[in-house]
Formats: structure tokens, sequence, C-alpha cells
């Protein structure tokens, strides 16, 4: 985040209200975890049926449950781990942040 706060400072400087720069932090936040998950699942997906495959004594089936909850959980956890940094990004006092190099 501290990359950002000459940024974050700018929009603040022309207008930005708090929430915005929140919106815009947690949106960002959102979009890599989407792309991750949607990157990601389908690789778990594969590499579950391989392993089941090579594996004796297991079934073909697989069940979409267990890997949709773990994307959930990791959505979740990734959304309230930038909550703070978000919050922080809010309180940016824009002269400071355009002095500061």
């Amino acid at each position: 985040m501290t990359t950002r706060t000459r940024e974050i400072g700018v929009r603040v400087a022309l207008g930005a209200r708090g929430t915005d720069v929140l919106r815009l932090v947690l949106r960002q936040t959102g979009t890599l975890v989407g792309i991750g998950l949607l990157a990601g699942l389908p690789l778990a997906w594969g590499a579950a049926r391989l392993l089941r495959a090579l594996l004796l004594g297991t079934g073909s089936h697989a069940d979409p449950l267990p890997f949709l909850g773990a994307a959930a959980l990791l959505a979740a956890v990734a959304l309230l781990a930038s909550v703070l940094p978000a919050r922080r990004a809010m309180r940016i006092d824009p002269a400071e942040a355009l002095r500061a190099d």
C-alpha cells in the first residue's frame, strides 16, 4: 500500500471521498482474487482428477463442494485481509502523500 500512497493522495486531492478510495481498493482486490479463482479452480479440478486416476481403489467421482468451499473461503479471507489497508487508505492526507518521496 505504501507504493500507492502517492496515487491515492492525488485522487483524494482531486476530490475522491473515503468511500471512493475504499471501493477502489476492494474492487482491485476482488478482481485479483476472481482472476486467481478462475485460473486456479479448473487447474485444481484437473489435478484432482489426475491424482484420483493414479491412486488405486478410489472412485472417479469428483465432488465440487470442497472446491467451491475452498474458493469461497479463499475469497472471503482475501477480501477481509484487504479491508485494513483500504481503511488506512481512506485516511491518507493528500498534502503529506504528495510531499513524500
